[in-house]
């Protein structure tokens, strides 16, 4: 196993130690870190098989599994800690995206056309955008007199209209191939 598939491995491995920290009293700096340490390791594993010519089919797996569940568990765990439907929705949004192109990656790789949706520009922006809302709404507190949770929100609003925005361009990629097949 190389170093930026054991990165992604730590990834998976900080989920049980987030979801833990996350229900400690007063343990919103430390969820929102261990969770941005998380969002590091997601750009530095890519990176780093990029760079160190790394990458592998074990890593090409395990990275965007590793990306998922640790977005869903922290949106999901939100939700809970804080009932809206003003939160749910996004999550909702988010959530769904990403089980309907993993899915659909899924199949394309089945017939052999999973370059047609490769992670694209609009998609890093949304990842980084996600990461991001994530990390402030985790963290709640205001720092330097600015409202984090409430910058996180709106990032989160608009981390789910990258999200739609990029299943579009997904699902159009896909299109002649999803009807093609629809024999």
């Amino acid at each position: 196993m190389n170093f930026p598939t054991i990165l992604t491995s730590v990834r998976i491995g900080l989920i049980p130690i987030f979801v833990g920290v996350f229900y400690l009293p007063e343990a919103n700096f430390i969820a929102a870190l261990v969770f941005a340490f998380a969002a590091l390791t997601d750009w530095l594993d890519g990176y780093l098989a990029r760079r160190w010519n790394q990458t592998s089919a074990l890593g090409a797996f395990l990275d965007p599994v590793a990306d998922k569940l640790m977005v869903v568990v922290a949106l999901v765990f939100l939700v809970e800690a804080h009932p809206s439907p003003w939160l749910a929705i996004p999550a909702a949004i988010i959530i769904g995206r990403e089980i309907t192109i993993s899915a659909l990656r899924e199949w394309m790789a089945g017939i052999g056309q999973r370059a047609k949706v490769a992670v694209s520009v609009i998609g890093k922006v949304k990842t980084t955008a996600q990461m991001i809302a994530l990390i402030m709404l985790l963290y709640e507190e205001p720092f330097l007199d600015q409202p984090v949770y409430e910058i996180g929100f709106v990032l989160l609003y608009i981390a789910a209209v990258l999200t739609l925005w990029s299943m579009t361009v997904y699902l159009q990629a896909a299109l002649p191939m999803l009807m093609d097949n629809d024999k």
